[in-house]
């Protein structure tokens, strides 16, 4: 016990009065990216900020948020299996390869979060015009084994490219987001394969043109350690329903739930995005609580493809309905 507690109990004996302490809460670790993909947590994030938590107020007075902000997928994964996490949002490429991993003893799906919001883009004067105009040529993507990245070799591959880790017909160059504008504008890449909103970035700033939109494909899921679900299922429930409730609330208010998200993603990066850009993106996006099995089965046919999902790809367990 602490010693202020201890101090306040004494006081309380002296004084005659009755001695009420404060009940310990239960805490929650939650993960998220700052991405406009990740738009739930985000404004999750921003609500517990401002002290009106959307998630808290759903929960009840006993439990508290703790957010933590992740940039990769793999290291929210690792979060997870080192049990310093309980929930995040998180892209479907990580989350399978974790699911795999552990033979489909960790991670849980227990809503949807996004889909669409990916594309394949070229500067608007490249030439390229069709995917054989591809070959010889680099095309960046947000990092090695996310899922863009995948989606991109997937896609070259099918397209009948040879593609290696370091090379192939088509080399594929794992880039941050931020740095994909310089080698875009510079030539030293044909295209980028990325998500928003740097699809918008890029064709606003690179005078980049949309070759290939990604529309059916997962983009994020709110996913759960395999400890909390089976220790607090009840309460796993709870926050699928309350992702779900706003994920509603933010397509009958896009204007409201933009401009938070614009504020709450210039607090965790240090970046303004314009309003503009955020609502071009936005259009591209479904927020949706659905886990299609088809889109299911689509990551990974696309894992197998190209050599991230070796052995164990089984997803029996993967998605839980409550």
């Amino acid at each position: 016990m602490s010693i202020p507690k201890i101090f306040g109990m004494i006081l309380a004996i002296a004084t005659g009065a009755p001695s009420v302490l404060p009940a310990e809460k239960t805490a929650l670790r939650f993960g998220h990216f700052p991405n406009i993909t990740h738009a739930q947590g985000v404004i999750a994030h921003a609500f517990s900020r401002q002290g009106k938590g959307w998630f808290e107020e759903r929960l009840g007075p006993g439990f508290e948020i703790q957010w933590y902000t992740f940039n990769a997928g793999p290291s929210a994964m690792e979060a997870i299996f080192a049990r310093s996490l309980d929930l995040t949002y998180v892209g479907p490429s990580p989350a399978l390869n974790a699911h795999f991993k552990s033979n489909g003893e960790e991670i849980r799906v227990i809503s949807g979060g996004a889909t669409a919001g990916a594309a394949l883009v070229v500067k608007a004067d490249s030439g390229i015009e069709k995917p054989a105009d591809f070959r010889g040529k680099k095309i960046a993507t947000p990092q090695l084994g996310n899922t863009q990245d995948i989606s991109c070799r997937a896609w070259l591959k099918k397209n009948g490219f040879t593609v290696t880790l370091t090379g192939g017909d088509v080399v594929v160059i794992p880039t941050a987001n931020p740095d994909q504008l310089g080698l875009l504008q510079s030539g030293n890449v044909a295209g980028v394969w990325t998500v928003e909103p740097w699809v918008t970035r890029l064709e606003r700033e690179a005078k980049a043109r949309v070759f290939l939109e990604e529309k059916d494909v997962i983009t994020t899921w709110l996913v759960s350690s395999v400890k909390f679900l089976k220790e607090k299922r009840d309460l796993a429930k709870k926050i699928a329903d309350a992702n779900s409730e706003l994920t509603k609330w933010m397509a009958a208010n896009e204007a409201e739930a933009q401009k938070i998200l614009i504020e709450e993603l210039k607090t965790e990066t240090r970046t303004a995005f314009s309003p503009e850009i955020v609502t071009q993106a936005w259009k591209r996006i479904n927020f949706t609580t659905e886990v299609s099995p088809d889109l299911v089965k689509k990551s990974v046919d696309d894992a197998k493809t190209t050599g991230f999902a070796k052995g164990f790809t089984d997803t029996t367990k993967l998605i839980e309905a409550f």
